[in-house]
């Protein structure tokens, strides 16, 4: 739509949960609609924390001129000490959030001049739907960094409780047949919050009202792709009439102009694609190991994931933070100095398309499940807590990209020795990497010229470019 002088020129507001990875990938996609939509301002709201570790000096020079950080509190009052209470955090800056976005909203529209026209939201700010009411109803274009089944488990929630009960016993290999595209989601595989744990804990609860409101919106945008669970999307599709979007995966959606050209815009202070290209000679050989930023195993998992990569002699890198590492088996790194690597730190999505890996033991949270489907990789799956048995079930039993550790548990050394045996030596694996690669191009035709993320990445800007 041509702009007249008497139109506003577009003014999107992001507002951001700040835990774990959410605004790291909504970031991405971000930048990405800021190159196709560059009259658009997108002020980007995150607490300084998060903003700190997002917009450090290397990475803004791939940051769209377009795109200008914000601050927002993260709630905690001065003073505060922190009880040690699970989630404690995150239930003060929700507690918090509704005011804080809206004096931080209202204070960058007075600083630009430029009226708010759009307002875009990690789907975990659910109170956006009245926000954007009150800011003479602009449209509400929530995000969902996860993937099309967990969002449908919180979507349907209500539903899922009458059909299961809370709590229930006995029911957890019973399958939610009753959902569209849940047909193999056993009552085990939903998050905490669906039907188990504290349903009324301020994750819960987000959760819970994030389902009920999402219909509200005026569009949901999604990291995936359409091809990837065609039944659920449809069924997506339909439910918010043709305004659900798959537009993923984000971080492959970069423009040319805003991919690292060096090792060092990449971050890879570890040295891990060239200890990787050392190992060119054996392509798919290695096993990458990282469970993600938030999900730690305990100090005995530790040592059973070092024993098995030990005696399996398979080449490795293991993303294990610092803080970490000092429950590895004395001796563990001297004794496998040659056969593979222990970082704080990798980037995953370029480790993922080197073509000596061949393995990723992951904690199937959505962008890494995502990522290695992208790049190939078959997996093993070790799930923690939250939407990671619900993506690890699919990955496993729906799209047969890879086995879950130990049918689902933790990892065990003699767990984890056959999980690579089967992956990396045996002729399941080789049917796996068959199926993988199968979805990988899936991807890359969803990612290219008039593939079906670029054409909802298109509908998306055009959404957001006329919303005033």
């Amino acid at each position: 739509m041509a702009q007249t002088q008497s139109q506003p020129r577009p003014h999107i507001a992001v507002l951001n949960f700040p835990f774990s990875t959410h605004a790291s990938s909504v970031l991405s996609i971000i930048k990405r609609l800021a190159v196709s939509a560059p009259t658009a301002l997108f002020t980007f709201f995150s607490t300084p924390q998060s903003n700190k570790a997002l917009f450090s000096t290397g990475q803004q020079r791939h940051l769209p001129s377009n795109v200008k950080p914000y601050d927002v509190s993260d709630g905690v009052p001065e003073g505060h000490v922190f009880s040690g209470k699970r989630q404690e955090d995150i239930e003060l800056f929700m507690n918090a959030a509704d005011a804080n976005f809206r004096k931080a909203v209202e204070a960058a529209v007075a600083e630009t001049g430029r009226p708010l026209t759009c307002l875009v939201t990690d789907a975990f700010i659910w109170f956006a739907a009245e926000m954007a009411r009150d800011w003479n109803n602009v449209p509400w274009i929530p995000c969902s960094p996860a993937g099309p089944n967990s969002l449908s488990a919180h979507l349907y929630t209500d539903i899922i409780r009458d059909k299961i009960g809370t709590q229930s016993q006995n029911q957890d290999q019973q399958l939610i047949h009753f959902i569209p595209g849940m047909n193999k989601i056993r009552v085990a595989d939903l998050p905490e919050g669906v039907v188990s744990g504290d349903l009324d804990s301020v994750f819960s609860v987000m959760l819970h009202q994030m389902g009920r409101q999402l219909p509200k919106a005026a569009a949901v945008f999604i990291n995936s792709f359409e091809e990837l669970d065609p039944e659920l999307t449809n069924h997506l599709k339909t439910k918010f009439n043709n305004k659900f979007l798959s537009v993923g995966p984000f971080k492959l959606l970069l423009a040319s102009d805003q991919q690292p050209s060096s090792a060092t815009d990449l971050d890879d202070e570890y040295g891990c694609l060239a200890w990787l290209d050392k190992q060119k000679k054996k392509p798919a050989s290695v096993a990458y190991v990282s469970f993600g930023t938030v999900a730690t195993p305990s100090p005995n998992e530790i040592v059973a994931i070092a024993e098995a990569l030990e005696a399996n002699k398979v080449p490795f890198i293991w993303s294990l933070r610092h803080r970490s590492q000092a429950n590895l088996p004395n001796g563990f790194l001297e004794r496998t100095r040659s056969d593979g690597i222990v970082v704080d730190w990798a980037p995953q999505v370029n480790v993922l398309a080197h073509e000596a890996v061949g393995v990723f033991v992951t904690h199937c949270g959505w962008g890494s499940i995502l990522e290695s489907i992208a790049a190939g990789v078959p997996m093993i799956g070790r799930p923690f807590f939250g939407d990671q048995r619900i993506n690890g079930r699919m990955m496993e039993q729906v799209w047969g990209v890879g086995v879950a550790v130990d049918g689902g548990g933790i990892c065990t050394k003699e767990g984890l020795l056959s999980s690579l045996d089967l992956i990396l030596c045996q002729e399941k694996g080789i049917k796996i990497r068959e199926k993988v690669t199968k979805l990988k191009q899936l991807c890359q035709n969803a990612i290219g010229p008039g593939g079906s993320s670029m054409q909802n990445l298109d509908a998306l800007v055009d959404m957001i470019s006329r919303s005033y």
